[in-house]
């Protein structure tokens, strides 16, 4: 039954585009321009993003200085003088002046998939130069995790895939977006790891670093861990939370997030991030009403919402109808898995023994959800 059950999540988790195993590739973008103002505005917009550009009047010589940097700002006044370049992705036709046919006959000729305006658009290209300079190829599938009602047993589904996710060589963040909750630091086994805590993100705003804050974070059993710590839950702004997971998300492979049934505009902001969320329902009526009204708030923010089902059962019942009384597509039976409550009881967190049944659910489900050529 607990292979059936494997099986299940396998065939009814969501295909997504696969995460890249590879270090991103950082450097700094090629800059092609003779307009000395708009060369200033742009080497100041690279410094603002930390990145190093090279500067070329016209097309480079030799082709590969053209072709390897990750991003291409092309000044207009320098736009005629690249027609016939090698046709490349990441080129960006940048200037002053208002939309004309003109310029986007130019930017089409040049091969550029953008025309940005200064001043109009500087923080939008302050992050495609700071995007390049982190080797940002594919964002982050970021899994939401929430129970529909209290004990359901999402931290303990969160804490299992971000470790199946882990044993896959992906780069794996697990989020604790819940500040009343008791801790997925213990919950991992990671509350004595040193590094940073969402108290230390609580007045972030702005563009951070990727790669700073991953380097920061504790980390446990090859998972990055954000987490509350023990003292008193700070408030943290909405404005740092999109701030923070937005880096996360920059940084590529799965990042899973345990979040609260409540609802406030920090939670919303780690919503409105989610590829998929996933729904913690035990299998008894009480169970399913609770999270009938959970599923009513999060429809209209979470694209992608399926139900998670785990027994025992009330008479009755069982996952296929739960889900349809939900109105949500199944993502899977979980398991009974006794071996929880013992892994915890010598603070081993759950889904770490590789051939135990959660862990073995968590892993058919990234066995589909990370397929090469799916689509989220």
């Amino acid at each position: 039954m607990e292979q059936t059950r494997a099986e299940t999540a396998e065939a009814a988790a969501p295909s997504a585009v696969a995460a890249s195993r590879e270090e991103p590739r950082g450097t700094g973008p090629l800059i092609v321009t003779e307009d000395l103002e708009l060369l200033d505005d742009l080497l100041r917009l690279c410094a603002a993003a930390g990145a190093d550009p090279e500067v070329h009047h016209g097309v480079p010589e030799r082709r590969t200085d053209w072709t390897d940097p990750p991003l291409v700002l092309v000044g207009e006044d320098a736009a005629v003088r690249c027609r016939g370049a090698v046709r490349r992705p990441g080129v960006v036709l940048v200037g002053r002046e208002p939309d004309e046919p003109v310029v986007w006959r130019l930017a089409v000729e040049i091969g550029a998939d953008s025309v940005l305006r200064l001043p109009e658009a500087e923080n939008v290209l302050v992050d495609r130069i700071a995007d390049a300079a982190e080797g940002v190829v594919r964002q982050a599938l970021t899994v939401g995790v929430v129970g529909g009602r209290g004990g359901a047993g999402a931290s303990t589904l969160a804490c299992g895939l971000a470790l199946a996710a882990a044993r896959t060589g992906r780069r794996t963040l697990l989020v604790d977006a819940d500040p009343l909750g008791g801790g997925l630091d213990v919950l991992l086994g990671g509350e004595r790891e040193g590094g940073r805590r969402w108290p230390d993100f609580a007045a972030s705003k702005g563009r951070l670093a990727g790669g700073a804050l991953e380097e920061s974070l504790p980390a446990v059993r090859g998972v990055r861990l954000l987490s509350w710590g023990r003292e008193p839950a700070a408030a943290v702004a909405p404005e740092a939370v999109r701030s923070v997971l937005a880096a996360a998300r920059r940084r590529g492979g799965v990042v899973v997030i345990d979040l609260p049934r409540g609802a406030d505009e920090a939670t919303a902001e780690a919503l409105a991030q989610l590829d998929l969320g996933l729904l913690v329902v035990p299998g008894e009526l009480r169970a399913v009403a609770a999270a009938h009204r959970v599923a009513s708030t999060l429809r209209s923010v979470v694209r992608d919402l399926r139900a998670v089902v785990r027994g025992p059962y009330a008479v009755g019942l069982d996952d296929r109808w739960v889900s349809e009384a939900l109105r949500l597509p199944l993502a899977g039976e979980l398991p009974y898995d006794p071996g929880v409550v013992a892994d915890q009881d010598v603070g081993a967190p759950p889904g770490a023994e590789p051939r135990g049944p959660l862990a073995r659910f968590c892993s058919a489900f990234w066995d589909r959800a990370l397929t090469p050529g799916g689509a989220r």
